[in-house]
């Protein structure tokens, strides 16, 4: 029998009648640009723990190397915990001279991502995978989050009585930013700006990107 001819038999005579599947909600390309670091928050909406939790739960989804699962995540929402942590981070390394976040904007609501294990090369693979799994889940739920870096981790880790070690920290709120991708070619100037009161992100195409032979 030749190859695939049940599938083009199926094709020819019920594939016109196959329903069609309407997509509900963003798809992984929209949920992608939505999921910008985002250094301003809205202070009106106050993210509840249960939000959180939610962004962590796609956590249980994802890979992890050697499926060793060493990561765990500490909660904080708004309180004396959240003003300890916008005491001990820094945001917007490029634009120091907006000193960000702007008065009024800070963020509220923080997940710190810890291990339960001594760091190394695989810690850091399950930490990428989390983090970027979290922002897309935080961009599904219509909110923005920052992954932030640069912070004090001998303060924050005395601050939150952590048994474990704080890897990163990562910011989740309602947006008060506008934000554009702006394609750009290999060799350009990579680091964000902003103009007129939008974050421009430079990007660089998938053919700067894929290596030829």
């Amino acid at each position: 029998m030749a190859d695939n001819y049940l599938e083009k038999r199926y094709e020819e005579t019920l594939g016109s009648q196959r329903p069609k599947v309407k997509r509900v909600g963003p798809n992984l390309d929209q949920l992608l640009v939505r999921a910008r670091s985002c250094r301003g928050y809205n202070k009106n909406y106050r993210v509840s723990r249960a939000e959180l939790e939610r962004i962590v739960g796609a956590c249980t989804k994802i890979g992890s190397a050697k499926n060793q699962q060493v990561l765990r995540f500490r909660l904080v929402t708004q309180g004396p915990e959240a003003d300890l942590i916008n005491a001990n981070i820094k945001l917007g390394g490029l634009l120091p001279e907006l000193h960000l976040p702007l008065p009024g904007t800070e963020p509220e609501a923080f997940i710190v991502a810890c291990t339960n294990a001594t760091a190394n090369n695989y810690t850091y693979i399950d930490l990428g995978m989390a983090l970027q799994t979290m922002m897309l889940k935080i961009s599904e739920m219509g909110l923005s989050g920052l992954i932030i870096g640069a912070f004090n981790k001998t303060e924050i880790k005395a601050g939150l009585n952590l048994n474990h070690e704080p890897l990163m920290v990562l910011a989740v709120g309602k947006g008060a930013e506008q934000f554009q991708l702006v394609p750009v070619a290999e060799g350009h100037d990579l680091a964000y700006y902003r103009e007129g009161g939008t974050h421009y992100v430079p990007k660089l195409s998938a053919t700067d990107l894929i290596i030829n032979s």
